[in-house]
């Protein structure tokens, strides 16, 4: 323990340390069902507070686990010192150029905000406190991924921390294998301080959700499905299969539109020949109002995730998802994929050629209830046309790289990380040595 005390002589930022009253708020992960055990934790204060940790975890032995604010947190932590990198807050949005500079701690709503007077967007996902930097390094679905890709795609440099200590500037044409590694293969190979990516045009962009009662279930999805068939690369449309506590079951359609909204209201129009909604939000909106539309938490609480890739959403698949109510649950998402994440992506991933995900959440109150989620989700995932492969982005704490990569893709991945860290400094969420 004298060691970790040291800590507090060492860096600039906030330390925490076993025994002391905040420290067991200071090492929760953003999900609360996952047990974070680490020996202590730092809030860097600046890139220079990241050089000194690295540099001291190596005199003295230990291991790093690095989280902006926690979310992806496996609990594969213990024996680790954990780096929180929220004041890492850099953020320059050059429109000339349309490409933004974002600090390891900077959200994906703080750098939608930056873009939007520009006419401009990153690549963000559903929820709005997400870390940019976070995304890029599992890969990232986005609202746009059909339009863009996955969110590394766009990721042009990194700023990292190395196993010695040393600060590098990471590009296609400095260290390539790195670059690539570091572009959707996680956080097992350096710490990342700040990310320089492209922006993307969103001259207008229309969206919103639609909320029926669950009796419309088949008819919303039979719309559903027309739009999807169809769909260009510039909409993306979500199903949600919900039922909230206390609550009756619901079914919701959440749309996005890069352009004209004359344009969103035709190519969505199978809905609005469907039975009058409970509400209907949407509307031409800012890429910085995007987090509205679903509404997720803001802050930390425990749930039960499970994501799977369909290879197809026939009548048997939707039978599998309607027929039965989705209790204990309290989401089934449908998210339609395909358009630019189809094609060909030099990251660890690849294309995502599967044309849906199906994301499945739930709150585990107590034991029998967070058994009885999981048993859900897995005669879902057994009923339905799946190809095995998950999003890492998407992976949950009982699995692992295997479950998103090939196997020529993981010993690459483990390849690159023995030489860049052969003594496993760094330890990720999910690290490609397991």
């Amino acid at each position: 323990m004298n060691a970790l005390h040291a800590l507090r002589s060492t860096v600039r930022g906030q330390v925490w340390l076993p025994g002391e009253s905040t420290f067991d708020i200071a090492r929760r992960p953003w999900n609360l069902a996952i047990e974070q055990q680490v020996d202590a934790v730092v809030e860097a204060a600046d890139g220079a507070d990241v050089v000194a940790l690295v540099r001291y975890a190596r005199t003295a032995g230990l291991s790093i686990t690095t989280q902006p604010n926690g979310h992806g947190a496996t609990g594969r932590t213990g024996g680790t010192i954990l780096l929180r990198t929220r004041r890492l807050d850099t953020l320059r949005v050059d429109p000339a150029t349309r490409r933004a500079r974002v600090g390891a701690g900077v959200s994906s709503g703080l750098l939608q905000a930056a873009a939007a007077p520009h006419g401009l967007t990153g690549l963000p996902g559903s929820s709005p406190v997400v870390s940019v930097a976070g995304v890029a390094l599992g890969g990232g679905l986005s609202w746009f991924g059909r339009a863009h890709g996955w969110v590394a795609d766009s990721v042009t440099a990194f700023d990292i921390v190395d196993a010695e200590g040393g600060e590098r500037h990471v590009t296609a044409d400095t260290e390539p294998e790195l670059y690539w590694a570091l572009r959707g293969g996680g956080g097992s190979f350096a710490i990342v301080t700040a990310l320089e990516l492209a922006l993307h045009p969103a001259p207008s962009l229309y969206g919103g959700r639609i909320l029926w009662p669950a009796r419309h279930a088949p008819a919303v999805m039979d719309a559903y499905r027309t739009i999807t068939a169809t769909a260009p690369d510039q909409l993306t449309v979500w199903l949600d299969l919900l039922h909230f506590p206390g609550a009756e079951p619901m079914v919701t359609v959440d749309a996005t539109y890069l352009g004209d909204p004359n344009e969103a209201r035709e190519l969505l129009s199978p809905l609005d020949r469907l039975p009058s909604p409970l509400s209907d939000s949407r509307q031409p909106m800012s890429v910085a109002e995007l987090g509205a539309i679903t509404a997720e938490p803001t802050e930390p609480s425990a749930g039960l995730s499970h994501t799977e890739l369909l290879t197809e959403l026939d009548d048997k698949a939707v039978r599998t998802l309607l027929d039965d109510p989705i209790e204990p649950l309290l989401s089934a998402q449908l998210r339609h994929l395909g358009g630019a994440l189809a094609r060909p992506s030099d990251s660890p991933h690849g294309p995502l050629t599967e044309p849906y995900a199906l994301y499945m959440f739930g709150l585990p109150t107590d034991p029998a209830r967070a058994e009885a989620v999981t048993a859900r989700q897995r005669a879902l995932a057994d009923a339905l046309p799946t190809s095995g492969s998950k999003p890492f982005t998407f992976l949950n704490p009982s699995e692992s790289v295997a479950d998103a990569f090939t196997p020529d893709v993981v010993d690459r991945l483990r390849d690159i990380k023995h030489r860049h860290d052969p003594h496993d400094m760094f330890r990720a969420n999910f690290s490609v040595r397991d």
